[in-house]
């Protein structure tokens, strides 16, 4: 008995305290729920030597939720099958370390959780009503398994690391990510919830390099806040997908990224894609494709049978990019409603069917790459009525050749772009 009082005694002393989650400077004006102390804790033992924890973790969140704490103190678990955790209620997920998911690429190509929205695959999926995940704990994709793979079959099902689906109210911080065979999170039919110091890596041991590693990708979600976290990846490093709507990202160190991301929107025929009330707030982006962008897909011919290449209808709406450093980013600024159209002709015949209107680009300072010197940015519309209120003020980037700057502008008004537009 005195062992056991003893472990329980050790173990409490271990447990990392709930972080205080404060959104600022900005927040997106709805009040900010705080959870209440939990009650009960259920402590996670690895079983070591290869062996899978899957049953053990989900048999944990079983036991402690509606008021509990689940603890993996360990220094590793492994997950091999999926976890479905969409039921949670009022539960503190506390990872202090390491969940590694198993690199069986054949098992999760059979097994993982599929969604259709872009081919969406995941390893767990989580969810449910006041959640909080926190830790200083790692989670590891293992993406080097699936990278490996895709230079003779692109097209394996590639899990994202993590899945937040139906979430209403929580918060995941202090936790760091590595290597997803995919996009890191998936952020699916949920609301308030915050993100918070997350530091995110995708990094290859070889030369067949990271894929698609998007830091968060928001789908038909609301009221969500992104800060204060670092993003080394290959692709977006944060992406607005359709119905993202009152979303916050500041504070954000992002490299070799494609951009904090407005889409793609316009994608699917049929589809209404809406991304409305966005402000992005003091974000540094080094060594990347864009540090602002908006990507919609122009309209398709009538005679089109494709589905999924463009042809979509919405809008993108109140937009705001303020504080933006820009570190050799080849370009500052891109808008495009010719997204996936290399044919600019067609573009203009067949207009975006996703209107862009309400655009603020403010404050923006630093370098362009040398990919376009002197170009360093550009906003291209597919007809002047689809682009409407487009701003650009106290825009300062520089070239690497010490030439002016100058911006492609196409079909968009420039009555109030505070930038050199040639075309």
């Amino acid at each position: 008995m005195r062992s056991s009082v003893a472990a329980i005694t050790s173990a409490l002393s271990k447990l990392a305290s709930r972080p205080d989650i404060v959104p600022a400077p900005f927040t997106h004006g709805k009040p900010i729920y705080k959870s209440p102390p939990r009650h009960k804790t259920c402590y996670v033992h690895a079983h070591g030597n290869g062996r899978d924890d899957s049953d053990t973790i989900y048999s944990a969140f079983k036991a402690c939720n509606n008021g509990g704490i689940v603890a993996l103190l360990d220094a590793q678990y492994l997950v091999a099958k999926p976890l479905d955790l969409t039921f949670l209620n009022a539960v503190d997920f506390v990872l202090q370390g390491e969940i590694s998911f198993s690199p069986d690429v054949e098992f999760w190509v059979s097994n993982a959780f599929e969604y259709s929205f872009q081919g969406a695959a995941l390893f767990w999926q989580l969810g449910g009503r006041d959640v909080n995940i926190y830790g200083n704990g790692t989670i590891n994709g293992n993406g080097q398994a699936w990278w490996d793979i895709l230079p003779t079959n692109a097209t394996v099902v590639r899990p994202i690391l993590v899945g937040i689906v139906g979430l209403n109210g929580g918060t995941i911080s202090h936790l760091n990510l590595i290597n997803p065979p995919n996009w890191f999170h998936f952020v699916a039919n949920s609301s308030d919830v915050i993100f918070d110091h997350m530091l995110m890596t995708a990094t290859s041991n070889n030369t067949n390099p990271a894929k698609n590693s998007d830091g968060w990708d928001l789908y038909r979600s609301d009221s969500i806040i992104i800060q204060n976290s670092v993003v080394s990846n290959d692709d977006d490093c944060v992406s607005f997908k359709p119905n993202s709507t009152n979303i916050v990202v500041q504070n954000m160190q992002c490299t070799n990224s494609h951009g904090i991301s407005v889409g793609s929107l316009g994608e699917y025929v049929g589809e209404v894609d809406i991304v409305e009330n966005i402000y992005v707030f003091n974000a540094s982006m080094t060594t990347s494709g864009d540090g602002a962008r908006i990507k919609v897909f122009g309209g398709i011919p009538p005679t089109s049978t494709s589905l999924s290449s463009g042809g979509g209808t919405g809008y993108v709406r109140n937009v705001t990019y303020n504080g933006i450093h820009d570190v050799s980013d080849d370009y500052a600024i891109e808008l495009t409603q010719c997204y996936g159209q290399s044919n600019i002709t067609a573009c203009n015949l067949y207009p975006s069917g996703v209107t862009i209107s309400d655009i603020h680009f403010l404050n923006f300072t630093g370098t362009s790459s040398k990919k376009y010197d002197p170009i360093v940015g550009t906003l291209v519309c597919s007809t002047p009525d689809a682009c409407t209120n487009i701003f650009a003020e106290n825009i300062n980037i520089t070239t690497p050749s010490g030439k002016v700057a100058e911006w492609t502008c196409t079909n968009v008004n420039d009555t109030n772009l505070a930038i050199n537009c040639i075309s």
